[in-house]
């Protein structure tokens, strides 16, 4: 190693009590993180790209060191979603730091964990105090039975008021308006379910029938209208 003249010339003054890092909280114990290997934990984190054109929620669960289960969820371009894709293949097995530069093209992913990765060796991950942390597949219960991702989709307009066109029940097919042109409630294909169904046999039109619903005064409207042409 090499010193300056400055350095070289120095007295050397001895290094007192070495009190080594704080220990932080991990999967319900106390840990003096000294190396990658020694995080684990249970967290998600969010990222965006430049300048800001989309979203992505990149929750890991890791285990000694190593990404052993990754869901990522993206809102934004089609380059972010095969990002995703590739990410799903890319991240298990690597350790938090090798994960930091995995040049995933869509920079939310990139951005998601670097935050996360704070999170771990800070000791603020979600399973901090949960005893031995989450199982491989805690991943997937954010996602529901249907393993589909919730997201939501509306858009409004001063000219012409609200639209929504994707809840939490699913695609919003029709919504519903009173007297006052006011929405009252709204008419949903679950496409997850009406997967299922499909997937099971059941046929096409008797599978979109039976994944149909409404919310709130839905009968009761006095006009109903396609929120993405009406």
């Amino acid at each position: 190693m090499d010193f300056t003249h400055e350095i070289d010339a120095m007295h050397c003054v001895a290094k007192g009590a070495n009190h080594g890092p704080a220990p932080i909280p991990q999967d319900g114990r106390w840990t003096k993180a000294k190396e990658i290997k020694d995080i684990s934990g249970f967290s998600n984190g969010g990222g965006t790209c430049a300048p800001q054109q989309g979203v992505c929620k990149l929750t890991l669960n890791v285990k000694e060191g190593i990404i052993e289960e990754c869901l990522i969820e993206t809102i934004g371009c089609s380059g972010m979603t095969q990002s995703a894709a590739m990410a799903s293949e890319i991240l298990p097995g690597k350790t938090i730091l090798e994960a930091l530069n995995t040049d995933l093209v869509c920079d939310a992913i990139n951005v998601a964990m670097r935050e996360l990765f704070l999170q771990f060796v800070y000791g603020r991950s979600q399973s901090a105090f949960s005893e031995n942390g989450l199982p491989i597949g805690a991943g997937l219960e954010d996602l529901g039975a249907t393993l589909r991702s919730q997201i939501g989709t509306t858009y409004g307009t001063l000219a012409k008021g609200s639209r929504y066109l994707e809840l939490t029940e699913g695609y919003i097919n029709s919504l519903a308006l009173d007297e006052q042109n006011q929405i009252i409630g709204y008419e949903y294909v679950n496409l997850g379910k009406m997967m299922n169904f499909i997937n099971k046999g059941i046929d096409a039109n008797e599978a979109l029938k039976k994944a149909t619903g409404h919310y709130g005064r839905y009968s009761e409207a006095v006009k109903y209208i396609n929120p993405r042409q009406e």
